[in-house]
């Protein structure tokens, strides 16, 4: 008994710390010593940008300029100026013809692969969802958003919003007929939600003059493996692909 209760107070404490980190705190106690019992002084922003008239569009965030052409991001991906190059594992690049008319966008490599994206028993279970829909890894484009993985197995919070701009940079620049998201990470980084509130209908991005994509969004094959019982939705969101690619 007093075993077992060791073990489910150890649980617990591991729950609650991943609360707290997926909540930002990062320390138990300050640096700087607080007066607790004095009044709260107000907190100065320092170099606050001014308020904007209501309705007015906001000014886009400025960033690094990517490469112009597929060719050069993918080359860039796996370099040194990448976002991912200082974890120290392997940066994986994409897979598959430029020109395809499908693109799969994915989180990041699976655990053991680091050579090629979606390996292991993940991979498998995606090569027979393509064949499924008569298609393989030889004719669609499989990207990533994340080009290493990262230590935790998911998306930074810091770097969320610059690995969604280059992943959409990325789709602009392949521009497929149809492009597959599988996973929340993918799907965040292309229509701003989850799978969950994205998938079930077929979603326009708009990238270039007169140049639409239409987007899917699904489980990544690792949900499916933890959650058979959601194949038969993601069968759905195949079919709903696959019409409009024939």
């Amino acid at each position: 008994m007093g075993a077992d209760q060791n073990t489910n107070w150890r649980l617990a404490a591991a729950s609650v710390l991943e609360w707290w980190q997926d909540a930002g705190v990062d320390m138990l106690v300050g640096d700087d010593p607080f007066d607790w019992l004095g009044g709260e002084e107000p907190v100065a922003l320092a170099s606050s940008p001014p308020a904007q008239p209501r309705g007015a569009p906001l000014d886009p965030p400025v960033t690094a300029t990517l490469p112009a052409t597929l060719e050069e991001l993918l080359a860039w991906r796996i370099g040194t100026a990448a976002p991912e190059a200082g974890w120290g594992v392997p940066l994986v690049t994409a897979s598959g013809p430029a020109t395809a008319d499908l693109m799969i966008l994915i989180d990041c490599p699976e655990r053991d692969s680091t050579d090629s994206l979606l390996g292991g028993m993940a991979g498998r279970l995606f090569d027979r969802m393509l064949a499924a829909i008569g298609r393989s890894r030889d004719d669609v484009h499989l990207a990533s958003v994340c080009a290493a993985r990262p230590a935790a197995g998911r998306m930074p919070r810091d770097l969320e919003q610059r690995l969604g701009e280059i992943a959409r940079h990325h789709v602009a620049l392949a521009a497929p007929k149809r492009l597959l998201v599988m996973g929340d990470a993918a799907s965040r980084a292309i229509l701003a939600a989850n799978v969950m509130e994205a998938r079930g209908r077929l979603h326009a991005l708009n990238h270039r003059v007169s140049q639409t994509t239409e987007v899917v969004a699904s489980f990544h094959p690792r949900m499916l493996l933890e959650r058979p019982a959601l194949k038969a939705d993601a069968w759905r969101d195949l079919q709903l692909l696959k019409r409009g690619l024939e």
